[in-house]
């Protein structure tokens, strides 16, 4: 009578835990690279403004922002460097009743039309979503010659007299008092286009100076209550 081989079953079971083991590793890798992704795509709305001199660490809380950069290219996203901040520049967007998405498009098709040059770092939506377009290390092209030292906002608006939603006011009051935190600027260097120009935009607030005043003054009064 043969003797019984209990060789063969030992060496399949190792095997089938080995497997369990690798496949249980390959798991945690996919997971740590899932959570890793998610901390760079929620650190990302500052680009790498944490290694510039001219940013610090904000208090007051930054507001939920969709970060979904422009892909570089020489019309929208030049990838020129912004090494100071001085001012943060309010700009409407002129198409009255878009979406923050539909114009954070428009300046990602430029990469293809090349019909002219433009963008901003943020796109603030009537429904009061933030959509980040280039990294805030980056200049955008927005605001003429002032591009080497702001940081611009394009908002929507639902009609054409330029005026802004609540919720936009909402949101758009959370970002510029973080902004103003991050890098620890006064009230007066909250700028409109028309500021930089004359050029009328943003429309409401420029045909509106005392509209403009009670919203920059929103601006500040959130900032000195979070800071």
């Amino acid at each position: 009578m043969k003797k019984r081989n209990n060789q063969k079953p030992a060496r399949q079971f190792y095997k089938r835990l080995a497997s369990i083991a690798l496949l249980i590793f390959c798991c945690a890798i996919l997971l740590n690279a899932f959570k890793a992704r998610s901390l760079t795509a929620s650190l990302s709305v500052l680009g790498r403004v944490s290694g510039m001199h001219s940013a610090r660490t904000a208090t007051v809380a930054q507001p939920e922002i969709t970060v979904d950069l422009l892909t570089p290219n020489k019309y929208s996203r030049p990838q020129k460097a912004l090494t100071q901040v001085n001012s943060i520049v309010i700009h409407y967007v002129g198409n009255a009743g878009s979406t923050a998405t539909a114009n954070r498009d428009y300046f990602e098709n430029l990469r293809h039309t090349g019909t002219t040059s433009a963008s901003s770092h943020f796109v603030v939506g009537i429904d009061g979503s933030i959509v980040q377009c280039v990294p805030l290390d980056e200049i955008s092209y927005a605001s003429n010659h002032r591009n080497r030292d702001t940081i611009s906002i394009e908002v929507c608006h639902p009609d054409d007299s330029g005026k802004f939603s609540s919720d936009t006011i909402a949101s758009l009051t959370k970002l510029v008092g973080w902004l103003l935190d991050v890098y620890d600027l006064e009230k007066d260097d909250v700028i409109r286009h028309y500021d930089v120009t004359g050029k009328v935009c943003p429309k409401y607030y420029v045909e509106h100076e005392d509209a403009w005043e009670n919203l920059k003054q929103k601006f500040w009064d959130y900032y000195q209550k979070h800071k």
